[in-house]
């Protein structure tokens, strides 16, 4: 029977923010790129919260900015509101969140990939990988290589590497109540096929769950019974492209309210009636992203949770209860959400409810994203099993890029722990156990006082460059930016100012300690009391400086001494990351190693010995082991200089 066959260097299968961030990636490096997705109209879309960025996440979109992805220029050109999260505190948490609506959000991200070159958009569902078999690795556990993929409908996609970015379609599963349907979210068509066929080649599948809230009319809301949560002042954007002074706008508000005991007192009534704990919901959720029903098990000492009402768009008059996301049964789902304060009249547009899918066990992968065991295989984004758009966008854009290498005969990029939130994303996930949808958090970064928001085109557009994805304009502009930096820090260092009666009267004002003797304008900026725009008035010589450059002079100078602190700790991290190890090495030969080490280091096949240290079961002592036996075997490992 004859079908349709294409031939395309790499394939893209699904749609959402990692798939758009792969398949851009891909087609901008010049190569002749096919996106799969199960509906053309659900391209970038926002199933679940309608924001990008928030605490960590924010990070994420800028890193992904400054690499040349699309993210931050498409919510620049959508956001309707924006703000700076966690400003009360240090540089390192100041986490940029920005509302969208929703639609427009889809709509910018669809014209842009409709109008890239070498890009083709095809709605289809991909049923099945298409390999050869590539023969034995340790005779353990058979190999491939992808070819391409099948449809269902038989139509065959030759490509020399394929991106999975399936995000939450693969037997995806809605539920509420006693409601279950076989779809997507949203209600778009699910995915069915595929999952079969990865299993055939020995991969191991996960089921994760997560939810989302009930979508209300405005109209039935009292906003009067809520606080108000408006905009930022000055609007900062997303992407160092942007011009900040074409983002300024008027922004419309979110709201936030609060649950009370009633709304604890009907969910725990009806506990019995939550798949979530009847064992209708099978798939594992995140842990921080509770649904309320959980919140309310756990956290049986809170009185009340916040819920945060915010806009879908401005052209809609529905409304996300973000923190309220349940799969509780319609009618418990009206009662409660009218227990809390400004929601007693609340109209529910759509149902809350749980979505299930199949995602892949991402131990099976490497730093690269690519399958170890089926060559030319790349996976990204809630695939992987991780939560979010943001974690899903960056994971993507990886796993194109390195598609992308894969097919040029280049090496993968790998971004470590010490250059990027996106390192530590990636390796959180090929290196532990995640029983769990994984979420990006500040606190899961051992370096986040160098990895800041703030700095993200200065520790990384140099790489993006160099990948292809940054213009030698935009690169430039960095360069010159950090060349401006370094030049004020100098200038602030060899500045001294005197004992005058000026410089006393202003340290006084503004609670300083009173000079003894002649100081830098760097050591004034030190003061916490102080920074480096207050001293305006005593620096006479002080040359005009674009507001992102003021920022890092102040920092870079305020938090100097740790700064320098966590770059010694970055240089003994780079030690251990140097030090790679062979993948193919079986590590059952290295006497004194515990068994549990060498069981987990054959499974994980780590490429370098720092990586190695980060494997749940593998102790600091069997590191050392390793260390010594390597020192005395020299050639199982090579250290990259």
């Amino acid at each position: 029977m004859a079908v349709l066959e294409e031939y395309y260097d790499i394939v893209v299968v699904g749609a959402g923010h990692a798939g758009c961030e792969a398949a851009l990636a891909c087609a901008r490096l010049g190569l002749e790129t096919i996106l799969f997705t199960v509906s053309v109209d659900s391209i970038a879309l926002m199933p679940c919260n309608p924001n990008i960025g928030g605490s960590s996440k924010g990070h994420l979109v800028r890193e992904l900015d400054a690499l040349g992805g699309e993210m931050g220029k498409n919510i620049d050109k959508t956001f309707i509101q924006s703000r700076m999260l966690n400003e009360s505190k240090g540089p390192a948490v100041h986490s940029l969140r920005a509302q969208a609506d929703k639609q427009d959000y889809s709509r910018q991200m669809r014209k842009t990939l409709e109008n890239t070159d070498r890009l083709t958009i095809r709605q289809a569902e991909v049923s099945e990988i298409v390999t050869d078999e590539a023969g034995f690795g340790d005779g353990t556990q058979k190999k491939y290589r992808i070819t391409g993929v099948k449809t269902v409908s038989g139509a065959i996609y030759h490509a020399k590497a394929v991106v999975l970015a399936t995000g939450t379609y693969l037997r995806a599963r809605c539920i509420f109540g006693d409601v279950s349907n076989a779809t997507g979210p949203n209600g778009l068509q699910a995915a069915t096929h595929l999952t079969d066929s990865l299993k055939a080649h020995g991969i191991e599948m996960f089921r994760f769950k997560t939810g989302t809230p009930a979508r209300v009319d405005r109209r039935s809301l009292d906003f009067s019974k809520m606080e108000e949560q408006p905009g930022d002042e000055y609007i900062q954007p997303f992407s160092f492209s942007t011009d900040p002074d074409s983002v300024q706008k008027k922004q419309v508000s979110c709201w936030l309210t609060y649950t009370n005991e009633r709304t604890h007192e009907i969910i725990r009534q009806n506990l019995d009636r939550s798949p979530l704990f009847s064992g209708e919901i099978e798939g594992t959720g995140p842990r921080y992203c509770p649904s309320i029903e959980d919140k309310v098990v756990k956290f049986p000492e809170k009185e009340r949770h916040q819920i945060f009402v915010e806009p879908e768009g401005l052209y809609t008059n529905e409304m996300y209860l973000s923190g309220m996301s349940s799969s509780l049964p319609e009618d418990v789902q009206h009662a409660m959400y009218k227990t809390v304060p400004g929601l007693e009249h609340v109209k529910i547009v759509r149902n809350a409810y749980a979505i299930e899918y199949d995602c892949v066990n991402s131990l099976q992968l490497k730093p690269s994203l690519e399958f170890k065991t089926i060559e030319g295989l790349f996976s990204g984004g809630q695939f992987n099993g991780s939560s979010g758009y943001e974690e899903a966008a960056v994971q993507g854009f990886m796993a194109g890029v390195n598609a992308a290498m894969k097919v040029k005969g280049r090496e993968p990029y790998v971004l470590d722990r010490s250059q990027a939130y996106i390192g530590v994303l990636i390796d959180d996930l090929v290196t532990k156990e995640n029983r769990e949808p994984y979420r990006m958090m500040t606190s899961r970064a051992e370096y986040r006082l160098l990895l800041r928001q703030d700095n993200a085109d200065l520790r990384l557009r140099a790489i993006g460059h160099e990948i292809g994805l940054v213009s030698d304009e935009e690169y430039e502009r960095t360069c010159e930016k950090e060349r401006q930096i370094e030049e004020e820090i100098r200038r602030l260092e060899r500045t001294s100012i005197g004992v005058n009666p000026q410089v006393q009267e202003f340290l006084e004002e503004h609670g300083s300690t009173p000079l003894k003797s002649g100081i830098t304008l760097a050591e004034l900026v030190r003061r916490p009391e102080l920074d480096y725009i207050m001293l305006t008035e005593l620096d006479e010589d002080r040359p005009f400086l674009a507001k992102d450059v003021i920022e890092q002079v102040n920092i870079n100078i305020k938090y100097d001494g740790y700064i320098r602190r966590q770059k010694q700790q970055v240089e003994q991290f780079k030690k251990l990351e140097k030090k790679r190890l062979s993948v193919d090495f079986d590590y059952r030969q290295i006497k004194g190693l515990r068994l549990e080490a060498a069981q987990k280091l054959n499974l994980y096949k780590p490429v370098s010995v720092g990586q190695a240290s980060r494997i749940s079961g593998v102790s600091p002592a069997d590191i050392s082991v390793l260390l010594v036996y390597f020192e005395k075997n020299g050639g199982m490992a090579r250290v990259d200089e």
